[in-house]
């Protein structure tokens, strides 16, 4: 990846921003940058995962969860604001990325981000030279580790950062806490429960998520710490509209299918990992 590249990219960001408020699209913004909207589409998937268009949708969704929480603005005022030409309209959408009503949401009083402002590493090691070193988190690490939580907010619904934080504490107390860093950057992180056979938090930088480190946290923990052993890990189940390719990513590492769970009041799935087979054994 190309240190210009994720300038460039950094810079859509930094306009996406300033103008959240606005009547957003990929026309808009590849004019104010200067980009074809073709040339731009490809350009920002590649850099992050996602399409410009999702990160809008998102960022402006997220915005305007805030403001049913924070605010007393009548709920038509800010669907528009979030770039809804009716309330009937905000209101579908809102409901299939946050699994309540606008209303409902507000009446619950507690907000959370669907996606955080993207601050990219401007100077990426390539692909094919990072050395995927698995290290076990230390409490020197914490500050790192939340402000990782920020770009990886989207796989991790109704996340409470002041509870996350406590509970890495604990994982980092149990050795059952693992990062991968590109130089001062983490690019990846996981927390395991040796007791259930869990992961319980594995995420990956947006800009490393096809450097295939959940692959590399994956391998680890199979052959260092849950040998012979299932795996487990909770998911976004089947058609979320909220899922920016958590699930698929699980599936393509094989993961299958288990029980419907419900967690934090939002649905989910367990998916399974069955241990792996040695080479020779025939069972």
């Amino acid at each position: 990846m190309k240190g210009h590249k994720v300038e460039n990219i950094a810079a859509v960001i930094s306009c996406v921003e300033a103008h959240l408020n606005e009547k957003l699209d990929l026309d808009t913004v590849a004019s104010a940058v200067r980009y074809s909207k073709y040339h731009l589409h490809r350009m920002f998937k590649d850099t992050v995962g996602i399409t410009l268009h999702d990160y809008i949708h998102r960022r402006q969704l997220t915005e305007a969860a805030k403001l049913l929480v924070f605010s007393e603005k009548p709920i038509i005022e800010i669907a528009l604001v979030a770039g809804y030409e009716s309330q009937q309209a905000f209101t579908s959408v809102f409901k299939s990325m946050y699994k309540r009503t606008p209303l409902e949401y507000r009446q619950n009083e507690v907000f959370y981000p669907l996606q955080l402002e993207f601050a990219l590493n401007k100077n990426p090691t390539a692909p094919d030279a990072i050395m995927q070193e698995i290290t076990y988190a230390v409490p020197a690490d914490i500050p790192d580790w939340m402000n990782f939580i920020a770009l990886v907010i989207d796989g991790f619904p109704c996340l409470d950062e002041s509870s996350h934080l406590e509970q890495v504490k604990q994982y980092i107390q149990r050795r059952q806490a693992l990062i991968m860093r590109d130089g001062a950057t983490i690019i990846g992180a996981a927390a395991f429960s040796y007791q259930t056979g869990s992961i319980d938090f594995l995420a990956v930088h947006p800009q490393y998520r096809h450097y295939g480190v959940a692959k590399a946290f994956l391998d680890f923990m199979m052959c260092n710490l849950f040998v012979g052993r299932e795996i487990s890990i909770t998911t976004f189940r089947e058609g979320d509209k909220a899922d920016t390719g958590q699930r698929e990513e699980y599936k393509r590492l094989g993961f299958a299918e288990s029980e419907l769970l419900t967690e934090f009041g939002y649905p989910t799935q367990r998916l399974i990992l069955p241990p792996k087979q040695e080479k020779g054994d025939n069972g």
